[in-house]
């Protein structure tokens, strides 16, 4: 006598051939919203890149070469031309760029940014740059006495790294205004590698040694 066999037997495996189909589905989604992601990620980084290039062009053509900074400076060069500041050139890294006023993401997406409450090269206290680590320099190569040049449309200032630390984003302690002397503050995120998902800064500390200062500072 022969067993019964169960009726309808192709029903049985449908279950298993719909969520082999469904795994495929999400397999091929996730695998286009990479690679959209990518490619977004992808053009960002061009345009960023192509952003600051031309900004790097704005402003050669503005400020001209390099010169020795004036003793007596107006004023009114303390301030934007077409949303740029000044310019960074750090020796030991081959590293150029202009510099933009303001720290939010629609500067540092291609260029870094000049703190608007922190001084102008020049001044008593702490000049502060912030800059994006996707698109800036690798902070960590830098050591202390490598040099740090801001150029200005009103002469060119030299720094030499004195220290650097790593520490959280809400830390008030790492850029300071009002430091006595003449510095300039680098901030960027950390570490490198995370991008928008660091969860600290990279601080770099830096003192004026030309021209060199005159006058004591904030005392």
């Amino acid at each position: 006598m022969h067993a019964r066999r169960a009726p309808f037997p192709h029903a049985l495996r449908r279950p298993a051939l719909s969520w082999g189909r469904l795994l495929n589905v999400v397999w091929a989604t996730c695998l286009v919203v990479g690679l959209l992601l990518m490619a977004n990620f992808g053009y960002g980084m061009w345009k960023g890149y192509s952003q600051g290039q031309h900004l790097n062009q704005v402003w050669k053509y503005q400020a001209g070469a390099a010169r020795p900074a004036s003793k007596a400076v107006n004023p009114s060069l303390k301030q934007p031309v077409d949303g740029v500041d000044f310019a960074i050139r750090v020796p030991k890294l081959d590293y150029y760029a202009a510099i933009k006023e303001g720290v939010d993401g629609g500067v540092l997406y291609a260029s870094p940014g000049h703190y608007p409450a922190t001084r102008w090269p020049g001044d008593p206290g702490t000049v502060g740059v912030a800059a994006h680590n996707v698109y800036w320099i690798n902070f960590p190569q830098l050591a202390k006495g490598d040099e740090i040049d801001l150029e200005t449309r009103y002469g060119l200032y030299r720094y030499r790294v004195t220290s650097t630390e790593i520490v959280n984003p809400d830390n008030r302690t790492a850029l300071v205004t009002d430091s006595n002397g003449y510095h300039l503050t680098l901030t960027t995120c950390w570490p490198l590698w995370a991008g928008a998902f660091a969860t600290q800064r990279y601080i770099i500390h830096t003192d004026q040694f030309w021209p060199v200062p005159v006058r004591p500072g904030y005392t």
